[in-house]
C-alpha cells in the first residue's frame, strides 16, 4: 500500500491542477452551454479554448447520455473518430458526478492513447440545467516533467512484528556481537563515510554485525560489509572524497547524535535491545528493529527528541 503521505502529496498536486484549470474550464463551459448540442459549434470554441488549459492533451464534450458530441480536439488538430462513441465504461463515469464546478479523476490508462491520464470534468449546465460535460485529460508524465513530487515524511510509525517471535522475547538475551566490541570505532567510520565519502543511507545489522551502504553516486546499488571489511584501513582508499550533500536534510551533528542514540538503545536492556538501525540523509528518516521484531519509523528530529526514557516506556 503506498504511504499515506505520498498520497497525501499527489491529492496535493491534483487541488494544484484543479485551481488552475478551474476558471478557464468555467468559461468554456458557458460558451458550449449556449451553442449546446451544436457539434460543430461546440468544436471550434473547444478548439480555440485548449490553448488556455494549462497542460491539457485532449479535451472534448459529451451529453447525459455518455455520448460524445464533439471531436476530440488536441493540440494538434481535431479528431471526429469518436463522435457519437459512447463513455460509459470510462472509470471517472463511475463516481459521481458535478452538477456544477469541476472534479478530477483517479489515475487511469486512457484507451484514446494508451498513457496514464488525469481527466478534469466540468460540469455545463445553463440556466442550472444540467446538459453534460466538458473533459480535459492529462497526460501524467507531462504534469511532473517539470515539477517533483515532493514526498512528504510520515510522522512516527510503528508496526508489530512477527508475533512468534514476540512470543519467546523473555527467552533470550542480548548477545555481544563483533560489532558490538567495537563500536565506537565503527560509528566513526561511518559517520566518516557519510560527511566525506558520499554515502547517504546506512543500515546496521547489529547482531550479525553488517552494515550495508548506499552511495550517492550509485544510489541503485548498496554494498554489503562485515565488520572488518568496514575499519579496513584500506577501505576509503576505494571511493573518491565527496561533498556533503546539498540535498542533504541532516546535518552532519544530527548523524553524530542519531549513531549515540542507536548505541544506547542497543543496550537499553538485556532482553529488548536494538537489532537493527537505518539512516537516510536525504529524507531525514530513522528506522529501528528491536528484539521483539517490532519496526518504528520516524523522521531524525523525531528520533532525537525521543531519549531513552521514552523507548522504556517511561516518558
Amino acid at each position: 500500500m503506498p504511504d499515506s503521505s505520498i498520497l497525501h502529496s499527489v491529492e496535493e498536486k491534483k487541488l494544484a491542477l484543479a485551481s488552475i484549470i478551474r476558471e478557464p474550464l468555467g468559461e468554456l463551459a458557458v460558451a458550449c452551454g449556449k451553442v449546446w448540442p451544436e457539434g460543430g459549434k461546440i468544436d471550434a470554441i473547444l478548439k480555440i479554448g485548449i490553448k488556455s488549459v494549462s497542460h491539457c492533451k485532449l479535451i472534448y464534450a459529451w451529453n447525459r447520455d455518455n455520448c460524445v458530441v464533439s471531436a476530440m480536439i488536441s493540440p494538434q488538430g481535431l479528431d471526429t473518430n469518436w463522435r457519437g462513441r459512447n463513455l460509459s465504461e470510462r472509470p471517472y463515469l463511475k463516481k459521481n458526478l458535478p452538477f456544477k464546478g469541476i472534479m478530477l479523476s483517479s489515475v487511469y490508462i486512457s484507451e484514446y492513447d494508451s498513457r496514464r491520464t488525469v481527466t478534469a470534468l466540468q460540469a455545463i449546465n445553463p440556466n442550472n440545467h444540467l446538459e453534460g460535460f466538458i473533459a480535459a485529460d492529462f497526460n501524467v508524465s507531462d504534469l511532473m516533467q517539470n515539477t517533483q513530487l515532493q514526498i512528504i515524511n510520515s510522522p512516527y510509525t510503528q508496526y508489530r512484528g512477527d508475533p512468534a517471535v514476540r512470543g519467546t522475547l523473555f527467552q533470550q538475551q542480548r548477545v555481544q556481537s563483533e560489532f558490538d566490541k567495537v563500536d565506537d570505532a565503527a560509528f566513526d567510520r561511518l559517520t566518516e563515510l557519510i560527511t566525506e565519502y558520499g554515502v547517504f543511507h546506512t543500515k546496521i545489522l547489529f547482531s550479525s554485525s553488517r552494515c550495508t551502504l548506499w552511495f550517492y553516486d550509485d544510489p541503485f546499488q548498496y554494498q554489503l560489509f562485515n565488520i572488518h571489511e568496514l575499519l579496513d584501513a584500506d577501505l576509503l582508499l576505494a571511493y573518491p572524497e565527496r561533498s556533503y550533500p546539498e540535498r542533504a536534510t541532516v546535518t552532519p551533528a544530527q548523524v553524530k547524535q542519531v549513531y549515540a542514540l542507536f548505541k544506547a538503545l542497543r543496550y537499553i536492556d538485556e532482553t529488548i535491545y536494538l537489532r537493527s538501525g537505518s539512516l537516510n540523509i536525504i529524507n531525514a528518516m530513522v528506522g529501528l528493529t528491536f528484539s521483539c521484531d517490532g519496526s518504528h519509523y520516524m523522521t531524525v528530529d523525531e528520533f532525537l527528541d525521543r531519549d531513552v526514557q521514552f523507548w522504556l516506556g517511561l516518558s
